[in-house]
């Protein structure tokens, strides 16, 4: 099974990093409410705007002056009169009319109603819109002709020169001509022409057509404004072209369209001042409320969806608090939230901010008797604009369409808030959590290491007990745990106290009754007694002598515990003791050759050299014991302030896993069989006491070679000279 080497703390963090998960619950919670929203908004656009086409329907006087009866409209022929931001200065130099270029239609070749001589190319073409303002149309003429002919002041006729005919269905039904004709620069001389389109004679002075004719290097300026009440909805206009002075016959007639007759004007759509009341009071919502005509042109308009009033941001108007936790949400959080989230914007491109004409399958959809609505991006991917559509009723036949558009700030502000909310929940309850994690594995993992701690300081190396376990009062399975291993160490406290004192017991209870016996063979021995009595009165006292080596034995262990306790230590030189107890054993054991190597530096140490000699005697019986032929090496060396003692010895190796049970009271490795006199396994025991004693170590190990053993002990020196 895989085991990943980390600590439980470890363990709680990255499970508690599942807590990340709830953000991602919750975004996708306040994503799902969002597209609710979302829907529930475009129910309510669309039910807006039908509400709006109910009050249109079935008003034919809304519509009947504009062409909405029309199959089709035409770019030029088909006139759209722009709503004016402001009066017109007729002045004739048409600065005003700049802001309204990109509306502006040239009429050249392809306008051309009549042309006398047809292999020549036209010579003229104009510029042209018109416009609407405080009910009145405005419009102008910026005519590029080389040969500017004006009205010749001493003639009646208004028609033999340049000029501008205007021709309409006027409100009432009648079709009324009217011509401009100047004899010169200055303020319009405007005259109305018989009804009779092929008279010219006799005209009328209209003095409500004012304006200004203006030459200029291209040809001249005409300036216009007439009232709304004059014209119907149908409307053309034409450029009368003479360039012979003398004839003053009409060359070339290039117009908006002909206008000889009703049917050949065409149409002018003025937006509906009518329609506009119905729909103003929209114009306090965030709604952009258009009304068009069944050719998709703007009737009328109310409302800017850039406007900041709506109800969504009104409901989320955040109080400001001065409280710490306002200030650091403020300072810290909502900046780290807003990487993620984004503000809607309130500036953006409107593309349709100044629109005349609106298409889209909603609008469609609803010219078509059907409620629609469609998304669209802003052109510069800011905003996200919804729009919905109804139809607009009259006689079972849909004669324009209501739309309304809203942008999606409100509910992208509103799944802000939320988010906003929700996440400072979740951080909450993440840092919480994770804390109340991270101290709860705390305190486990710091209890369970002070057990480790307890259980590996309990025992040492050597098996034995060296302190209790404080039992844990806590009542959890730890705590379980922890007063079991308290009990468990505190009986093998009690098994390991009792082999301890084994030996001084034996030697206490056996040394009385083997004196008594002692004694009582000596004195049979004195007396007179058979050869074959003799001889077990012998035994007997072998036997008994053997008896009284194992007390001294068990004794000398037993004093030398009770003795290193009250042993008073002084400063010695290590190196002598050594080598002094080597040449000691030279002379006692000359059957056994020596190879010792002993530093010559001087190590001082801390300690009874009566105790070192007598872990050598310890050492170099063990190693003759079990040595071969081959010589016991013995070496002391230096390095730092440690002294390494090595004794070696060629012969039997230490069986398996008893490296360190040697060490122990009453442990033997010796053949049972081959001992010549009694072993308990207290010498090497002996020897670590005075190790240990010494703040020493000592350990056992077999060659590498497998020829024998060696045993290395470690001293600190206190001094080195």
């Amino acid at each position: 099974m895989f085991n990943i080497p980390i600590g439980l703390r470890a363990k709680v963090v990255i499970l508690s990093l599942f807590l990340l998960c709830l953000p991602w619950l919750g975004y996708e919670y306040v994503w799902e409410m969002e597209k609710y929203l979302r829907h529930g908004q475009e129910k309510t656009l669309e039910g807006t705007t039908q509400a709006l086409a109910t009050a249109l329907h079935e008003r034919p006087k809304l519509f009947n002056h504009q062409a909405s009866f029309l199959s089709q409209v035409e770019k030029g022929r088909d006139l759209y009169a722009y709503p004016l931001s402001g009066p017109i200065q007729l002045d004739g130099k048409l600065h005003d009319w700049q802001q309204y270029q990109h509306r502006m239609i040239n009429y050249s070749n392809e306008h051309v109603i009549f042309n006398r001589n047809e292999n020549q190319p036209v010579d003229i073409h104009f510029t042209h819109m018109v416009g609407k303002y405080a009910g009145y149309l405005y419009g102008f003429f910026q005519v590029n002709d080389k040969h500017v002919v004006f009205r010749n002041k001493n003639s009646l006729r208004v028609d033999k020169n340049d000029h501008l005919v205007i021709a309409t269905q006027a409100p009432d039904g009648q079709f009324r001509r009217y011509i401009i004709a100047n004899t010169e620069d200055g303020w319009l001389s405007a005259f109305e022409l018989p009804q009779d389109p092929t008279l010219s004679m006799p005209v009328t002075p209209e003095i409500r057509i004012q304006g200004q004719w203006l030459s200029t290097a291209e040809g001249y300026n005409v300036e216009f404004r007439l009232p709304l009440s004059m014209v119907g909805s149908k409307l053309g206009f034409a450029i009368y072209n003479v360039d012979d002075i003398k004839t003053r016959t009409v060359n070339t007639i290039i117009g908006t369209s002909a206008i000889d007759s009703v049917a050949h004007l065409g149409t002018v759509l003025v937006p509906s001042p009518e329609i506009e009341n119905i729909i103003k009071g929209m114009s306090h919502n965030s709604s952009r409320i258009w009304v068009v005509d069944n050719h998709g042109r703007v009737l009328a308009k109310s409302g800017d969806i850039r406007a900041n009033n709506n109800v969504w941001s009104s409901s989320l108007a955040e109080t400001q608090t001065s409280s710490a936790w306002g200030q650091f949400k403020k300072d810290y959080l909502l900046p780290l939230y807003y990487k993620i989230l984004t503000k809607p914007p309130q500036d953006f491109v409107d593309s349709l901010q100044d629109s005349t004409e609106l298409s889209g399958s909603h609008i469609q959809q609803a010219l078509n008797g059907k409620r629609g609505s469609t998304w669209r991006l802003t052109p510069d991917n800011k905003a996200v604009v919804l729009a919905a559509a109804s139809p607009i009723w009259i006689d079972d036949k849909v004669m324009g369409a209501v739309i309304a558009e809203e942008t999606t700030h409100g509910i992208r502000t509103l799944r802000n808030r939320a988010l906003e909310k929700l996440f400072n929940v979740i951080l909450t309850i993440m840092s919480m959590g994770t804390l109340a994690l991270f101290i709860f594995a705390s305190s486990i993992s710091s209890r369970i290491r002070k057990l480790r701690d307890q259980s590996e300081q309990a025992i040492d190396s050597q098996g034995r007990v060296r302190q209790q376990i404080v039992p844990s009062k806590t009542r959890d399975e730890i705590g379980d745990l922890s007063r079991s291993f308290a009990n468990i160490v505190g009986r093998l406290g009690q098994y390991t106290h009792y082999l301890e004192n084994m030996s001084s017991r034996l030697s206490h209870e056996l040394r009385t009754p083997v004196a008594v016996v002692r004694s009582s063979l000596e004195h049979l021995s004195l007396q007179p007694l058979e050869p074959a009595s003799e001889k077990y009165v012998n035994r007997a006292q072998e036997g008994v002598s053997r008896l009284h080596l194992i007390l001294n034995n068990l004794s000398e262990a037993t004093r030398l515990e009770a003795s290193l306790s009250h042993a008073e230590r002084s400063e010695f030189p290590l190196q002598q003791v050594v080598s002094g107890c080597m040449q000691g054993y030279q002379y006692t054991y000359p059957d056994n050759e020596f190879a010792i190597g002993i530093a010559t530096n001087q190590m001082m140490m801390n300690g009874v050299p009566e105790y070192i000699a007598q872990l050598m005697d310890k050492l170099i019986n063990n190693a003759i014991e079990f040595s071969t032929q081959d010589p016991i090496q013995v070496s002391l060396t230096l390095s730092g302030k440690i002294a390494t003692l090595k004794v070696t010895n060629k012969g039997p190796l230490l069986p398996v896993n008893m490296s360190e049970q040697i060490f122990e009271s009453m442990v033997s490795i010796r053949p049972q069989g081959v001992q010549s006199k009694p072993h308990l396994g207290l010498g090497l025991y002996i020897g670590r006491l005075i190790t240990e004693f010494h703040k020493g170590t000592i350990k056992a190990d077999n060659l590498a070679d497998g020829t024998g053993v060696t045993f290395t002990l470690t001293f600190p020196v206190t001094e080195v000279k």
